[in-house]
């Protein structure tokens, strides 16, 4: 079986969690805890690239200077173990998966909102060293972090591109030539199930795809920021209380982060070494080098992924991971079309109710971002057009 047990037992209680009537218990501990009505800021994290700018707003000391008494982030393994300290207020801010926000707000009626993006792209398809195209995919099986991820909905745009059919099997046959099954699998676990052959690939967020490469068991076949242009991945999602209660509170957070946005797309390889296992913090356990080939590619990586064509569309100068906050309407409304024809496991008829521009309205407040991306220069000083809205690419 590709999945172990712990990815098994995290996928269904994810599933569980953001549901009403599992996330109830969890949103009445929150109600006891929200009583604190100067609680420190708490961040939630995974040991991902996504994590960055909440974590050198930390390094960096960003929060403090904004006025925010901020504790250590806590590191958590899995999006269950984040999204339940987070329903249930032992953090006030996380980043999170952002197909995962839309299941929270809508499906498990979490009162809460995603205030910025975290980063854009940040991930890809990597598979073993002898499959060369997506179509050779076909009768095999890809892991996935989780079903409600930028991840499944991107690589079920190549897979139907590519004339196959997403399945999730519980019955142990092989997936037919045109099918490939989708399991979900922990990304810690997903390298060496590469490597052990248990799995032909995984599309994930980094630096698991760097991994790979790394360690020689794998190669990047896609990059999804390739496939949806500057596409978020993790937003950041807070509690909607805090953005009412404490607004001026809210404001710094965002502020902070913002600005380690703007420091880091000016200081990559030193990100690299802050995040790594050897930095004063140790963020996360990858290295620096496996973190800089993330965030500060080198040129001759960049053309070999244009020659393998990991990389399609040069023309677009996507950064292989990249850091702007504004959360663009358009995405939002983008990404509730496609889930509402993305292969899912669990309840997903809260999808079918939705619209997708009421959707983003109710999801997202872009108020205290554009406060703070106005006062840090507006988003020329992230590589953009000064323009808060934008087209969708997605080229499959």
């Amino acid at each position: 079986m590709p999945t172990d047990d712990f990815s098994r037992r995290d996928m269904l209680r994810l599933s569980a969690l953001l549901t009403a009537s599992g996330a109830l218990p969890f949103l009445r501990t929150y109600e006891a805890r929200a009583q604190e009505a100067d609680a420190p800021l708490r961040i939630g994290y995974l040991p991902i690239t996504d994590a960055t700018p909440l974590l050198v707003a930390h390094a960096k000391g960003l929060f403090e200077a904004e006025g925010v008494k901020v504790e250590k982030p806590v590191l958590f393994r899995s999006w269950a173990q984040i999204a339940e300290a987070f329903i249930a207020g032992q953090v006030n801010v996380v980043h999170l998966l952002s197909p995962i926000t839309v299941w929270a707000r809508f499906g498990s009626k979490v009162p809460a909102k995603v205030v910025a993006w975290n980063h854009t792209s940040g991930s890809g398809l990597s598979v073993a060293n002898d499959v060369n195209s997506v179509k050779e995919l076909g009768g095999k099986t890809v892991a996935i972090p989780f079903w409600y991820s930028i991840h499944n909905v991107v690589l079920q745009a190549m897979l139907r591109e590519n004339g196959l059919v997403p399945v999730q099997k519980r019955t142990g046959s092989a997936p037919s030539a045109n099918e490939v099954e989708l399991v979900v699998m922990s990304p810690s676990d997903m390298v060496p199930a590469l490597a052990n052959k248990r799995i032909a690939g995984y599309i994930v967020a980094e630096p698991f795809n760097a991994a790979a490469e790394t360690l020689g068991v794998g190669k990047v076949l896609r990059f999804t920021s390739d496939v949806w242009k500057a596409h978020a991945c993790c937003v950041v999602f807070m509690h909607e209380k805090d953005l009412t209660t404490r607004p001026e509170w809210t404001q710094k957070v965002v502020n902070a982060m913002v600005k380690a946005q703007l420091w880091t797309r000016d200081n990559r390889a030193e990100t690299a070494a802050m995040l790594s296992k050897d930095g004063e913090n140790k963020y996360t356990p990858h290295t620096k080098e496996v973190l800089a080939k993330v965030l500060a590619p080198s040129d001759a990586d960049i053309a070999a992924y244009v020659k393998s064509g990991a990389i399609q569309h040069p023309d677009w100068k996507e950064r292989r991971i990249d850091f702007q906050p504004y959360p663009f309407p358009s995405y939002t409304e983008e990404l509730v079309r496609r889930l509402k024809d993305t292969l899912v496991d669990g309840d997903r008829s809260f999808l079918a109710q939705l619209d997708p521009a009421a959707a983003a309205r109710e999801l997202v407040d872009d108020t205290f971002v554009k406060k703070a991306v106005t006062a840090a220069g507006g988003l020329a000083a992230f590589g953009l057009p000064n323009d808060f809205s934008r087209q969708e690419v997605v080229v499959a």
